[in-house]
């Protein structure tokens, strides 16, 4: 029996590849949560893991937060997710990507791959030389697709928008207090986003000099990447990699809500349970972040079609977002479930292993 049946995020994947390019140095991991709604669907994080079984439970989990994303979104498409894992550093070579590519082509169409952390438009170019199961590539003006981090912060945003609405009462950023932590694209542009509404930020990032930079620029405070969780805010927003909301990230925490991009925040399903019970208002990350894969989803089903998509259609389906999870609040509220085991149940029920 594979090692990754006993992970605990095993959570019945249809199928899990391991891919060995010996010329090319590429290892990698695919890994197919759920092909109920369409093919899977997620991006290819490139990374250095110090153990093989991080690499794993990484793409276990992705690929099954993907399944849940898209279909919380109204995609129709199913979940997947690749990690390659990368020398300490993290070099990308082109004959390394076009492996990757025909990894991907072999899958048959099962899995369709975008950017993500330590991806760039550039490598989904490189990858397409060898499949057109990919997506999160350059488009026209106007047109649906591109880089994912854009349209990922736009839904952000909106759903910190309508956290500080449903928690706070407030209809306007002014002045409201927010953490975040990680300012890259998609950091970066929530944080944007907020300083133009008026909100008061503290920033921060592994890459202290990028943080200092963006805090310059916008009036904001540059906060040391380990003090960013216990900074005191109406607001955490995480924007960086996952699994930091556990017992100790959890117990640093002085806000009244959590909502950012990161995927995979809570470090296990009880952690959401912690932050409820700590009367901490939780957006679930699938539901928060799915801006990008509502971008990249839309270009590669109207490239396979072959109708058109322009860049309105992303707009109007991610401004569905705020929607979605005051839903979601508005049943944890009900019930005195946790908003990550309401969501969850949602997202079951769409993927077909719901009760």
């Amino acid at each position: 029996m594979p090692a990754f049946w006993s992970e605990p995020d095993w959570d019945e994947h249809e199928r899990v590849e391991v891919v060995h390019d010996r010329a090319s140095g590429l290892t990698a991991i695919i890994a197919l949560h759920s092909t109920h709604l369409g093919p899977g669907a997620g991006g290819t994080r490139f990374w250095h893991y110090a153990e093989p079984a991080g690499a794993m439970r990484d793409a276990l989990r992705l690929s099954r937060g993907m399944s849940y994303k898209n279909a919380m979104a109204g995609l129709p498409i199913g979940g997947g997710k690749a990690v390659v894992l990368l020398d300490k550093d993290r070099k990308k070579t082109t004959a390394m990507l076009h492996a990757f590519g025909d990894a991907v082509e072999a899958m048959g169409g099962q899995y369709v791959t975008a950017e993500d952390v330590g991806a760039t438009v550039a490598d989904m170019e490189l990858v397409r030389e060898r499949t057109e199961h990919v997506c999160g590539l350059p488009v026209g003006e106007g047109d649906a697709g591109g880089d994912p981090g854009p349209l990922t912060a736009i839904g952000i945003y909106q759903g910190i928008k309508a956290a500080v609405a449903h928690k706070l009462g407030k209809d306007s950023m002014q002045g409201v207090r927010i953490a975040v932590q990680g300012v890259g694209s998609v950091g970066g542009g929530v944080a944007r986003l907020l300083a133009k509404d008026g909100a008061r930020l503290w920033l921060a990032d592994v890459d202290d000099k990028r943080a200092k930079a963006l805090a310059a620029e916008l009036d904001a405070e540059a906060v040391a990447a380990d003090q960013i969780m216990s900074t005191t805010c109406d607001v955490f927003s995480p924007n960086a990699l996952g699994a930091i909301l556990d017992e100790e990230g959890i117990a640093r925490l002085d806000c009244a809500i959590v909502a950012g991009g990161a995927n995979n925040q809570l470090a296990r399903p009880e952690h959401g349970t912690m932050l409820h019970e700590r009367d901490i208002l939780y957006a679930p990350d699938y539901v928060i972040n799915a801006g990008g894969i509502i971008n990249v989803s839309l270009e590669y089903l109207c490239r396979r079609s072959g109708e058109p998509c322009d860049i309105n259609e992303v707009r109007k389906r991610i401004a569905q977002i705020p929607g979605r999870l005051d839903s979601i609040w508005q049943e944890s509220d009900a019930t005195g479930r946790p908003s990550n085991e309401v969501a969850d149940t949602m997202a079951q029920i769409l993927i077909g292993r719901g009760v």
